[in-house]
């Protein structure tokens, strides 16, 4: 069971099993969504996760699949607490900062590396992507 929420509380959540994959994405949405020079993200199937508390809820479409992704974040205290891309697939991503314990979740990916920011050092071995794998 992995557990987490948001700065103030108002959000919690778990998601059963382990995440399909822990990545770094580097495109311009996910720096700017997540106020750094990347975001750490946990890939699992919704259904895998369950909140409690309200989110806001921003359609990002100014993606560069040409697919909506619902920023979806605490409306009282900010935190952007999970994505969703609107592709059909059924994912939804949980961002690594508002997990109770994110020290075992290190990045095994690394996606649009080529937008990633000139100073930011990738971890040696980590499979790395230019685009979306």
């Amino acid at each position: 069971m992995i557990e987490g929420g948001c700065n103030c509380g108002a959000v919690r959540y778990r998601a059963e099993g382990a995440p399909i994959v822990v990545a770094q994405c580097h495109c311009t949405n996910c720096r700017r969504q997540s106020g750094s020079a990347f975001s750490v993200n946990l890939l699992f199937k919704g259904s895998a996760v369950t909140h409690e508390g309200a989110l806001s809820v921003y359609e990002d479409k100014d993606t560069f699949s040409g697919n909506a992704v619902l920023r979806k974040f605490c409306g009282r205290c900010g935190s952007p607490v999970f994505s969703e891309p609107t592709d059909g697939k059924g994912m939804l991503i949980v961002k690594a900062g508002t997990l109770d314990d994110p020290a075992p979740f290190a990045p095994t990916v690394s996606v649009w590396t080529s937008t990633a920011l000139p100073w930011v050092t990738l971890p040696e071995g980590q499979h790395r992507f230019e685009k979306n794998p």
